[in-house]
Order: C-alpha cells, then sequence, then structure tokens
C-alpha cells in the first residue's frame, strides 16, 4: 500500500468528498491559493474553484455563522479555523447553537450537517495562544461530535465519515502529524464515528490515548516490551461519543490501566476515560488507574520550558511501571 502524509490524506478525504457531493465546500483564512496556513488545501482552489474554496476575512465568528447558516440551507460546509485557540472567538455559534438547533426547532431542522476542522497541540515553539489542546471543552456539549486522529489512514477515514454525517463535528488535527506519513489506500473508505481501536496488542497494562499522545505511547509501549511488560495501546479516535466498550474489553483483560493526552489534566478526556472505567470495569482493576498529562500551566514560548511542560515518554513510562508495582 502506498504511503502518505497526514496533511495529504486530510487533503485526499475533502477531495473525494467534493468530487462525490457538489454541497460541500471549503472556506476560512488563507485555505484558498495560498493553501492554508499548513498547506493541507493545497491545490483545491485551483481545481474546484472560489466558490467552492474560499477565502474569508479574519474573524472566526464570521466563518462560523456562515457555516451554520449554510448548514441550515442544505449545503455541507467545511469551515476553518487555524488553530484551535480561536475557537474560543465564536464559541457561541459552535457551542450553543449548531449542535442544538436541531433540539430547539421543533422538529423544523432535521440535521445539521458541517465539519468544523481546526488544530491543535503544541511541540511548535508557538506559545500559550497557539498551541493549546482544548479538546476537553467541546466533549462537554451534548449535540458536538469529536473526532482527533493519530494516524494517515484515520485522518482520512474519519473525516469522510465526519463529511458524511449529519450532525456538526469538530475535526481536530495535531499540527506535529501533519508531516507524519503512513499506509492510506487510494480508494474511498469510511471509520464510522464513535470506534476506538487497539493499535497493538497487549496482556498487562492498557495504555489509552489520542492524536498524537498515541504515537509517544506506542514507542513508549516498544520500551515496555523490552522490560517483559506486554502494554495494550488504545486510539480513542473519537472523543464523543466515546468508545467505553472497547475501554472496558481491554481493562477486563489487563486489569490495569494508564490515560495519556496532551492536555492540561484538569477537566481533560483522561478523566472521562477514568470516569468510563470505574463505572464499567472496577472490580477488575487491580490498580488505581493513572493518568499523564500537561502541567497545569500555561504552554511557554521557551523550548527547553515547553518540553517540560508537555507530557514526555518518559511520565507515560513511570506510570506504568507504578501500575505494575
Amino acid at each position: 500500500m502506498r504511503e502518505i502524509t497526514y496533511a495529504e490524506a486530510i487533503r485526499e478525504a475533502l477531495r473525494h468528498e467534493m468530487q462525490r457531493d457538489e454541497n460541500v465546500f471549503i472556506f476560512g483564512e488563507d485555505v484558498g491559493p495560498f493553501g492554508g496556513c499548513f498547506g493541507v488545501t493545497a491545490g483545491l482552489y485551483e481545481e474546484f474553484g472560489p466558490e467552492r474554496v474560499m477565502d474569508t476575512p479574519i474573524s472566526e465568528s464570521a466563518i462560523m455563522g456562515t457555516a451554520l447558516g449554510a448548514a441550515l440551507m442544505g449545503l455541507r460546509p467545511v469551515p476553518e479555523i487555524m488553530f484551535v485557540d480561536f475557537t474560543t472567538v465564536c464559541f457561541d455559534y459552535l457551542t450553543n447553537q449548531a449542535p442544538k438547533v436541531r433540539y430547539m426547532c421543533g422538529g423544523q431542522v432535521e440535521k445539521l450537517p458541517l465539519v468544523v476542522r481546526t488544530t491543535s497541540g503544541g511541540w511548535i515553539r508557538a506559545a500559550g495562544q497557539h498551541s493549546q489542546s482544548l479538546e476537553g471543552w467541546f466533549t462537554q456539549v451534548p449535540g458536538l461530535k469529536v473526532v482527533m486522529p493519530a494516524t494517515p489512514h484515520d485522518a482520512k477515514g474519519l473525516l469522510t465519515a465526519s463529511l458524511r454525517d449529519n450532525n456538526p463535528v469538530l475535526y481536530i488535527e495535531h499540527k506535529v502529524l501533519y508531516g507524519v506519513s503512513g499506509p492510506v489506500p487510494p480508494e474511498e473508505y469510511v471509520i464510522p464515528l464513535g470506534r476506538a481501536e487497539v493499535k497493538k496488542e497487549g496482556t498487562d497494562v492498557s495504555l489509552i490515548s489520542y492524536s498524537l499522545m498515541v504515537n509517544k505511547t506506542l514507542d513508549a509501549a516498544a520500551k515496555l516490551a523490552g522490560e517483559g511488560i506486554q502494554a495494550e495501546v488504545i486510539d480513542l479516535r473519537t472523543l464523543s461519543p466515546l468508545d467505553h466498550d472497547t475501554l472496558a474489553q481491554s481493562v477486563r483483560k489487563t486489569h490495569k490501566a494508564v490515560v495519556i493526552q496532551e492536555a492540561v489534566e484538569m477537566g481533560g478526556v483522561a478523566s472521562q476515560v477514568v470516569k468510563s472505567l470505574v463505572d464499567s470495569s472496577f472490580e477488575y482493576l487491580d490498580a488505581p488507574v493513572k493518568t499523564v498529562a500537561a502541567g497545569n500551566t500555561v504552554i511557554p514560548f521557551s523550548p527547553p520550558l515547553e518540553d517540560a511542560m508537555l507530557p514526555r515518554e518518559e511520565q507515560i513510562l513511570a506510570a506504568v511501571r507504578e501500575v505494575m508495582g
């Protein structure tokens, strides 16, 4: 199977769906001739023209308001918010309007298909307003699906599923992953939303993560194998809805768990995963569930300080050794 980058996989999903459905269109800051801040939409403007790949003013509220209106009129908008940090500017449309409109109109609105693409994460030395991991906020919004792929293969399949969904989806891409390559089929395929995946089978401890931290978790699992610890690695892929069944099946086999996220620990996805495990599998656990997360501080601009603040492979190894006793 051919290998392409995470960014190319996302672009391929967008191209396939735009060819398949003329109602799909892209808009946002610099997504047109420039090809997007991270080059993801490169070439789509030339292929589909300015009516379906549109540059917008620097106004996240205008972008999301336009997306809401377009979806209500039967189109399938794909607005891009350049950084997840900037969703704070359009928070009302994204969390208070789009996810709730179907529930507020007495059945007059049967579907609201829109996919908000945005980027997340640190390690790019962009400081506290361009590096946050805010996904935990959005998992608290009923009616909004939240997706965070970790591999090029999943990026394409999950985006295709998102673009065909009839509900608002927040599709969060990690900036560091854009250049990472992996095997991706050239044909169209769909990865259903709401299903986690076991990336590595194991018997001793369940390591649960998503997005970029899946890669770091797999690296940690390889080192643990050298110590005789067979770790199972689960990629959540979709954060809302959460795949409780896959989590329970894994922990009932391994009896131990560590949950890893890049976001700060307070109010994060890891907390909800721990709750899920306690609710479904408490009697199977042989040790308390540990979490690994970023330090509870603003992301520094200083590279050494950012590296110290964000979760590292060494922390994953230490957490596993602790639960293993």
